[in-house]
């Protein structure tokens, strides 16, 4: 079966590298450096590789993982700070999941899909 999701960027502490994937350098610069953040700040905090990475259905998943001998790492702050994120930039989130259905999905704009 063919994984049909797709990066959209990530970070990680062990090379101390970002990636943004160029599939999405239509997306507004404020935006990317806000995702930037988002990913970089996850990795000083935690540690480990911290992506953010679009389903097959245009939702968002965040995902993270650390080297079986970090020893360092931990997976309860991690699932925390996920949630965290996830509810403070929920708007932003929201934003880049209806972009990636209507640019990368081609789906129609439903005027049920953006919210007052």
């Amino acid at each position: 079966m063919e994984d049909k999701r797709m990066v959209l960027c990530g970070a990680n502490a062990y090379e101390k590298k970002y990636y943004f994937n160029e599939q999405f350098k239509a997306i507004p610069q404020s935006i990317q450096d806000e995702l930037h953040i988002i990913c970089v700040m996850f990795t000083e905090e935690v540690g480990g590789i911290f992506t953010i990475v679009f389903e097959e259905d245009g939702s968002i998943s965040m995902e993270t993982n650390a080297d079986e001998n970090d020893f360092y790492y931990d997976e309860v702050s991690s699932g925390l700070l996920v949630s965290e994120i996830r509810r403070k930039r929920q708007e932003l989130f929201e934003s880049l999941s209806l972009y990636y259905k209507v640019v990368i999905l081609k789906e129609e704009l439903d005027t049920d899909d953006i919210s007052n």
